[in-house]
């Protein structure tokens, strides 16, 4: 199938505008890789150091002869997604033993749960902890005895963190180890009935906390389509994980012995090998498009529209939010998973999943198949299912139909003809919104505005009983520059409420919403943000704010607006507590929201 015009345009648009920035990045990568073996550089006594501790491997690693892969681990218990990484170092020693290689762990990076901090303080310090990750894996990596690296990271920010750091050691092949989802818990539509009610004032705490506990209640990726599951699509998609290993459940055979198959497949790669795939090949524009047709095709997370340009820039790649709206318009929503459906991402894996949706995208010529993956040459490995037969993992030939037609459609029967995200503009700035979960007859909403600076302050005027007309809910000091750009998810079972309630509400702001993005229409990202006098900052209580996802246009109807004086807000309270004043230089260099909101790229 030749390739969809749409995808040939924007390809090579992106390819254009990145030829200076992904030429030096070639160039180094190629010097880098031209030096062989880092380790082999190493004086004697720099490597004594590192094989000190490795006890049967210390023989192997003084020779130098046998690939040396790098772990690099997100493991924590506190997030249920990253606690089955806790066994992963010991198995994959074991594995590169038994594959002629040795491992190491070369460093571990911190990782947040947005679910803890959703709401508090710490959610400040969520969009700056991509950065810090990119920064500790780079330490990691920087002993230079590696020769290819493993990353074990699953959610919101670490992923990106980790694509940041892998793309700067470009010379080194790299294989991102997935941990799989939770079973499936509570239903997320009745988690959410649950948390209106609580919105409402119409259960108690207990009845709350016993709903939360029921979905979120073993060890693997909440089961919901937000950002940590959208994470793990767009390592599919790009080649990065093995093939059908993103949704494989922890604990069970089949979960090992795709992690067995990783350190295997690092091994076969290295530049010791016939087969050297350095991860800065693979991270090219095909691969960054495959992964925005994923973001669409499965109407996934919209703190991807941030990752995704931080990711790319770092392999020399400069994505920009036409490309996200130019793809959305030509890929078709195939998947229906809360919150925009009710089914979980076990239920998408069960109706045929990844390698489905993979197949259908390649077929209707909406795919670069010829992408470089760490499984080979071709995204058409990715149609392929993970099977143990006699103990042993083969790959056979995915579903060739859909098992559900409810949760996951074929390409030329979607959902929706578009992704369901689009590019907004106008005199307010330039944000996005995702309508993939909206009703059609909510795309447009005109509404005088509320304006807080607070999302507590939005809560505290709804039980006030405040809102009682329709309502645009203008949250605005909320950019990266202000305050670290935290998610307002919280504010989800305030503006459902309303919205049940027959108003017509819509949220604007420059802060994130979250990968739960819901039925509310929600403007976000807007930039220029309102710290750095943003036309959010020029707003008054009143204005009439037209949000048009149909045209694409976010707007305030005002006359004077364009003469007015930006308004300026005491963010004193950002600055401290909560570990917040270790951040202060990452609020003063931080880029803007639209170009990813980067520190360090």
């Amino acid at each position: 199938m030749s390739l969809h015009p749409t995808i040939a345009r924007v390809t090579d648009r992106i390819r254009a505008r990145s030829e200076s920035a992904r030429g030096l990045y070639l160039e180094r990568m190629g010097k880098a890789a031209l030096q062989g073996p880092a380790r082999g550089h190493l004086a004697c006594g720099n490597q004594a150091h590192a094989y000190a501790a490795m006890g049967a491997d210390k023989e192997a690693l003084a020779a130098g002869r046998l690939p040396n892969i790098g772990i690099v681990t997100a493991y924590n218990d506190m997030l249920s997604a990253h606690q089955p990484f806790e066994t992963y170092p010991q198995l994959i020693r074991e594995a590169a033993r038994r594959a002629g290689a040795t491992a190491q762990v070369a460093g571990g990076v911190p990782a947040m749960c947005d679910g803890v901090t959703q709401g508090q303080a710490g959610m400040e310090l969520s969009l700056f902890s991509r950065d810090v990750i990119a920064l500790a894996a780079g330490v990691s990596l920087s002993h230079n005895t590696f020769d290819a690296a493993l990353f074990l990271g699953v959610c919101d920010k670490i992923v990106p963190g980790l694509i940041i750091a892998a793309a700067t050691f470009s010379h080194l092949p790299a294989i991102f180890v997935p941990a799989g989802p939770m079973t499936s818990g509570l239903p997320n539509d009745e988690k959410s009935a649950v948390r209106n009610a609580y919105a409402k004032g119409e259960i108690g705490r207990d009845a709350l906390m016993a709903a939360e506990m029921a979905s979120y209640h073993g060890p693997g990726t909440c089961t919901f389509y937000g950002t940590a599951n959208t994470n793990q699509m767009l390592m599919e998609f790009m080649g990065l994980h093995l093939p059908g290993s993103s949704f494989v459940n922890p604990g069970t055979p089949l979960r090992e012995a795709l992690t067995v198959a990783a350190v295997e497949r690092a091994a076969q790669i290295t530049a010791q090998g016939n087969d050297f795939r350095p991860v800065g090949e693979i991270l090219d524009e095909r691969a960054f498009v495959n992964g925005l047709v994923g973001l669409m095709a499965t109407g996934g997370s919209t703190n991807l529209v941030l990752h995704l340009p931080a990711m790319a820039r770092a392999a020399g790649v400069l994505l920009d939010l036409q490309d996200f709206a130019d793809i959305s318009e030509a890929v078709p929503l195939m998947a229906k998973v809360y919150p925009n459906g009710l089914a979980d991402v076990n239920h998408f894996h069960a109706a045929g999943g990844l390698g489905y949706m993979i197949g259908q995208l390649l077929d209707a010529g909406l795919l670069h198949g010829d992408a470089k993956t760490v499984a080979g040459d071709g995204l058409s490995l990715y149609r392929q299912e993970p099977k143990l037969k006699d103990g042993k993992l083969v790959w056979e030939g995915g579903a060739e139909t859909t098992l559900n037609d409810k949760i996951l459609r074929p390409a030329g029967d979607p959902f929706a003809k578009t992704g369901g995200l689009k590019q907004l503009t106008g005199n307010l700035g330039r944000g996005v919104i995702k309508v993939s979960a909206v009703a059609p007859e909510r795309h447009i909403i005109e509404a005088p505005a509320r304006i807080f600076h607070d999302q507590e302050e939005v809560k505290a005027a709804f039980k006030r009983g405040e809102f009682t007309t329709d309502t645009v809910v203008v949250v605005r000091f909320q950019g990266p520059q202000a305050n670290g750009m935290p998610e307002l998810h919280s504010l989800t079972p305030t503006l459902s409420v309303l919205q049940e309630r027959g108003l017509r509400v819509a949220l604007v702001t420059d802060g994130r919403m979250s990968g739960a993005s819901g039925k509310v229409p929600a403007a976000i990202h807007v930039s220029p943000e309102a710290a750095a006098g943003g036309p959010l900052a020029r707003l008054r209580e009143g204005d009439i704010i037209r949000l048009d996802a149909v045209a694409g246009t976010l707007s305030v109807l005002a006359a004077d607006f364009d003469s007015r004086t930006p308004v300026t807000a005491d963010l004193s309270a950002n600055g401290f507590g909560t570990g917040r004043e270790l951040f202060e230089a990452f609020r003063r260099m931080v880029g803007p929201s639209d170009q990813g909101a980067g520190v360090v790229v």
